[in-house]
């Protein structure tokens, strides 16, 4: 499966960055360079594959894993899944890249964009399906994944780490896009699926 190829790389690539400023130097996001040399434009997808610790690597996994691993096969083909996925780091992004291009000193890493992108396109077809924090309590896919903006939104404007919170609601946004594209019975099954919440 897909999911499990792209959890598998970031989790060596991650692991193998960890300690290592050479190797996260070379991967990470860096608009700065980016925007003097296209030939850095590269750091638009390798940005997914490293991460800034392994609580944020874990995070962004386990989400993946619990949103990818229903979305791929059930809603789009392995190829629509890869290319959602890529296309996502790279377009989650871009609002990023034009703010921080000429901040020397600013740097970002995870896959959080495409994750977002990922779990909001899932949501549309699933919005009271149930993923398990810490696989103990039980949430709904839209409280998680508007709770997992809403926190996005705090780390952006706090900051101090190197982790690309800003690229969070971009990639909801092209993850409700590309699907309504793709899939646009989706918009249909989720105004229907909200009339019927499971808890009432």
């Amino acid at each position: 499966m897909v999911t499990f190829g792209i959890i598998i790389i970031t989790v060596i690539t991650s692991l193998a960055a960890f300690g290592k400023p050479e190797v996260f130097g070379k991967l990470c996001f860096y608009p700065y360079a980016m925007h003097r040399n296209r030939k850095e434009w590269f750091r638009f997808i390798s940005v997914g594959f490293v991460h800034a610790d392994l609580m944020h690597l874990a995070f962004n996994m386990l989400t993946l894993y619990f949103f990818g691993s229903v979305l791929e096969g059930n809603i789009f083909s392995e190829a629509e899944y890869l290319i959602f996925y890529l296309s996502a780091l790279v377009l989650s992004g871009v609002n990023d890249y034009a703010k921080r291009k000429d901040m020397i000193n600013y740097t970002a890493c995870g896959a959080s964009g495409a994750v977002s992108a990922v779990m909001f396109s899932l949501v549309l077809f699933n919005p009271w399906g149930v993923v398990y924090l810490k696989f103990i309590v039980p949430i709904y896919f839209i409280l998680f994944a508007v709770g997992y903006v809403a926190y996005s939104w705090y780390m952006e404007k706090r900051g101090g780490d190197n982790i690309g919170h800003g690229t969070h609601l971009w990639g909801a946004l092209y993850g409700i896009a590309y699907t309504l594209i793709l899939k646009p019975e989706a918009l249909r099954i989720f105004l229907n699926q909200l009339q019927y919440p499971p808890f009432l």
